[in-house]
């Protein structure tokens, strides 16, 4: 009776399979291949800070002139997804004319906020994929936080 109990549990054990995880693919460009692409306009652009204690300070435009503002990971979609509508209207909703993201991990942020802001941006829908850089941090970006 034993031996019948356990076949049918043996059984299902072995066949069924355990959820697999689901992951983002991130691909970073090669430094060695120069990519020759026009400049992102600065009035499209939007760069996010992750910093230390879960903190996330963004900015629009180039560094030199733009004032970075706190926001948290709740705050942070709706951010996006306001300038992601400001942007499609000054460009008449044209398809290349989008906001564009770059996203700077720095030396404080933790894994689980970079896949937290991956999270965000994806669920914002944006039609090109965010920039992520961690090698190009300015000194005002590095003590922001």
């Amino acid at each position: 009776m034993v031996d019948l109990a356990f076949l049918p549990i043996t059984f299902f054990m072995l066949t069924t399979s355990l959820s697999k995880p689901v992951a983002m693919d991130i691909a970073k460009p090669d430094i060695d291949v120069i990519d020759i692409r026009e400049p992102w306009p600065a009035s499209r652009t939007m760069t996010l800070l992750l910093g230390t204690e879960n903190k996330i300070g963004w900015y629009m435009g180039e560094t030199e002139t733009a004032k970075p503002q706190l926001a948290t990971f709740s705050q942070i979609r709706r951010i996006i997804l306001d300038y992601k509508l400001k942007v499609a209207k000054a460009n008449s909703d044209h398809p290349q004319r989008s906001l564009n993201l770059i996203v700077k991990p720095l030396d404080g942020s933790n894994y689980k906020n970079f896949v937290d802001i991956m999270d965000e941006i994806n669920l914002v829908n944006l039609r090109s994929a965010p920039a992520i850089d961690d090698e190009h941090i300015t000194l005002a970006e590095r003590s922001f936080f």
